[in-house]
């Protein structure tokens, strides 16, 4: 789902149409798969979370240091 938008990109859309139509339908598909990258983000962070509860129930330190580790290099990747 990631995908690599350049702002190049974006001008030739803007330019190649007077009405910018292109360019309109590059902007929202930009916003649409921004937009679904973070809720599945938020959607990830919620199950390690519950994974965590889970493994530290379970008392399984092996399954609670992967998902932390993957917590936090998730929580590391969307505030940089």
């Amino acid at each position: 789902m990631d995908k690599y938008y350049s702002y190049t990109d974006f001008l030739k859309a803007v330019g190649q149409q007077p009405d910018s139509n292109q360019a309109e339908k590059l902007l929202n598909e930009i916003y649409l798969d921004l937009f679904l990258n973070r809720l599945q983000r938020m959607h990830r962070i919620e199950q390690l979370k519950a994974l965590i509860d889970k493994s530290l129930d379970q008392k399984n330190e092996q399954k609670f240091i992967n998902y932390t580790m993957e917590l936090k290099e998730l929580l590391k990747s969307t505030t940089a």
